[in-house]
Protein backbone atom coordinates (compact mmCIF):
# COMPACT_ATOMS: atom_id res chain seq x y z
CA UNK A 1 0.00 0.00 0.00
CA UNK A 2 0.82 3.74 -0.73
CA UNK A 3 0.67 7.03 -0.26
CA UNK A 4 -0.40 8.37 -3.54
CA UNK A 5 0.12 11.98 -3.37
CA UNK A 6 -2.20 14.29 -5.98
CA UNK A 7 -0.42 17.52 -7.21
CA UNK A 8 -3.08 20.68 -7.78
CA UNK A 9 -0.95 23.62 -9.12
CA UNK A 10 1.86 23.48 -11.49
CA UNK A 11 5.29 23.11 -9.64
CA UNK A 12 8.96 23.40 -11.12
CA UNK A 13 11.92 23.37 -8.67
CA UNK A 14 9.82 23.89 -5.45
CA UNK A 15 11.52 24.00 -2.46
CA UNK A 16 10.64 21.34 0.88
CA UNK A 17 9.37 23.87 2.53
CA UNK A 18 6.84 25.21 -0.50
CA UNK A 19 5.86 21.79 -1.62
CA UNK A 20 2.49 22.08 0.14
CA UNK A 21 1.54 25.00 -1.77
CA UNK A 22 1.27 22.47 -4.43
CA UNK A 23 -0.67 19.72 -3.07
CA UNK A 24 -4.62 19.09 -4.02
CA UNK A 25 -5.02 15.75 -1.91
CA UNK A 26 -4.38 12.30 -1.45
CA UNK A 27 -5.35 8.33 -1.97
CA UNK A 28 -4.58 5.16 -1.03
CA UNK A 29 -2.73 3.57 -4.38
CA UNK A 30 -0.58 0.22 -5.54
CA UNK A 31 2.34 0.44 -7.87
CA UNK A 32 2.68 -3.10 -8.98
CA UNK A 33 6.29 -4.65 -10.06
CA UNK A 34 6.78 -7.86 -12.08
CA UNK A 35 9.30 -9.20 -10.61
CA UNK A 36 9.95 -11.45 -12.81
CA UNK A 37 10.74 -9.03 -15.70
CA UNK A 38 12.33 -7.02 -13.58
CA UNK A 39 15.05 -9.79 -11.82
CA UNK A 40 15.64 -10.85 -15.47
CA UNK A 41 16.59 -6.91 -16.41
CA UNK A 42 18.82 -6.72 -13.65
CA UNK A 43 20.62 -10.05 -14.22
CA UNK A 44 21.22 -9.22 -18.00
CA UNK A 45 22.35 -5.37 -16.47
CA UNK A 46 19.51 -3.46 -18.39
CA UNK A 47 17.13 -1.10 -16.87
CA UNK A 48 14.57 -2.31 -14.72
CA UNK A 49 11.70 -0.43 -16.70
CA UNK A 50 9.95 -2.75 -17.71
CA UNK A 51 8.99 -4.29 -14.59
CA UNK A 52 7.23 -1.34 -13.39
CA UNK A 53 5.89 -0.63 -16.93
CA UNK A 54 2.80 -2.89 -17.21
CA UNK A 55 -0.67 -2.33 -18.40
CA UNK A 56 -3.24 -1.65 -15.28
CA UNK A 57 -0.44 -2.01 -12.58
CA UNK A 58 -0.87 1.38 -10.93
CA UNK A 59 -4.17 1.69 -9.14
CA UNK A 60 -5.23 4.11 -6.82
CA UNK A 61 -8.43 4.94 -4.48
CA UNK A 62 -10.38 8.30 -5.20
CA UNK A 63 -8.32 11.41 -4.44
CA UNK A 64 -9.31 12.64 -1.02
CA UNK A 65 -9.08 16.72 -1.36
CA UNK A 66 -6.78 18.06 1.36
CA UNK A 67 -5.47 21.62 -0.23
CA UNK A 68 -1.80 22.31 1.46
CA UNK A 69 -2.02 19.64 3.56
CA UNK A 70 0.86 17.50 4.22
CA UNK A 71 0.41 14.21 6.18
CA UNK A 72 3.60 13.14 8.27
CA UNK A 73 2.56 10.38 9.94
CA UNK A 74 -0.76 7.89 9.98
CA UNK A 75 -1.11 3.97 10.09
CA UNK A 76 -0.74 2.51 6.64
CA UNK A 77 -1.74 -1.05 6.05
CA UNK A 78 -2.31 -4.00 3.10
CA UNK A 79 -4.15 -7.62 3.13
CA UNK A 80 -3.86 -10.38 0.77
CA UNK A 81 -6.83 -12.67 0.91
CA UNK A 82 -7.55 -11.56 4.61
CA UNK A 83 -3.89 -12.22 5.47
CA UNK A 84 -1.87 -8.75 7.17
CA UNK A 85 0.70 -8.26 4.88
CA UNK A 86 1.95 -4.91 5.72
CA UNK A 87 1.42 -2.88 8.64
CA UNK A 88 3.75 -0.20 9.33
CA UNK A 89 3.12 4.25 9.27
CA UNK A 90 4.09 6.82 6.80
CA UNK A 91 6.49 8.30 8.95
CA UNK A 92 9.12 5.11 7.98
CA UNK A 93 8.59 6.19 4.32
CA UNK A 94 12.86 6.90 3.28
CA UNK A 95 11.76 10.45 2.10
CA UNK A 96 8.71 12.52 3.76
CA UNK A 97 5.96 14.27 1.31
CA UNK A 98 7.90 17.63 1.41
CA UNK A 99 11.63 15.85 0.07
CA UNK A 100 9.84 13.65 -2.53
CA UNK A 101 7.84 16.87 -4.24
CA UNK A 102 11.18 18.77 -3.90
CA UNK A 103 13.33 16.48 -5.87
CA UNK A 104 10.65 15.48 -8.43
CA UNK A 105 10.47 19.09 -9.25
CA UNK A 106 14.28 19.41 -9.96
CA UNK A 107 13.72 17.35 -12.93
CA UNK A 108 9.91 17.04 -13.97
CA UNK A 109 7.39 20.30 -14.16
CA UNK A 110 4.57 18.83 -12.08
CA UNK A 111 1.27 19.41 -13.37
CA UNK A 112 -2.06 19.53 -12.10
CA UNK A 113 -3.36 16.16 -12.19
CA UNK A 114 -0.19 14.52 -11.55
CA UNK A 115 0.12 11.80 -9.18
CA UNK A 116 3.27 10.76 -7.11
CA UNK A 117 3.09 7.39 -5.61
CA UNK A 118 5.69 7.73 -2.62
CA UNK A 119 6.64 4.10 -2.06
CA UNK A 120 5.85 1.32 0.70
CA UNK A 121 7.52 1.69 4.07
CA UNK A 122 7.80 -2.17 4.36
CA UNK A 123 6.05 -5.13 3.06
CA UNK A 124 5.92 -5.67 -0.46
CA UNK A 125 5.21 -9.52 -1.42
CA UNK A 126 3.96 -11.64 -4.40
CA UNK A 127 0.25 -11.73 -5.43
CA UNK A 128 -1.32 -14.08 -7.58
CA UNK A 129 -4.48 -14.01 -10.18
CA UNK A 130 -7.32 -14.64 -7.80
CA UNK A 131 -6.02 -12.46 -4.82
CA UNK A 132 -8.03 -9.68 -3.28
CA UNK A 133 -5.97 -7.05 -2.39
CA UNK A 134 -7.25 -4.99 0.91
CA UNK A 135 -5.35 -1.60 1.77
CA UNK A 136 -5.86 1.61 3.65
CA UNK A 137 -4.00 4.49 4.73
CA UNK A 138 -5.07 5.96 7.85
CA UNK A 139 -6.90 9.21 7.38
CA UNK A 140 -7.12 9.15 3.17
CA UNK A 141 -9.04 5.77 3.06
CA UNK A 142 -9.32 2.11 1.58
CA UNK A 143 -8.95 0.34 -1.54
CA UNK A 144 -9.79 -3.35 -2.50
CA UNK A 145 -9.36 -5.39 -5.62
CA UNK A 146 -8.80 -8.65 -7.30
CA UNK A 147 -5.92 -9.94 -8.69
CA UNK A 148 -6.84 -10.87 -12.45
CA UNK A 149 -4.81 -12.83 -14.83
CA UNK A 150 -2.84 -11.62 -17.81
CA UNK A 151 -4.24 -10.11 -20.91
Amino acid sequence: MELVVAIGKAGFRVAADQAHEIIYGYACGLDMTRRDLQLVARDKGRPWDLGKDVEDSAVASHIVPMPGKIIENGAIELSVNGAVKQRSNIDKLIWNIREIIADLSLFYHLQPGDLIYTGTPEGVGAVVPGDRITGRVEGVGDIQLNVGQSA
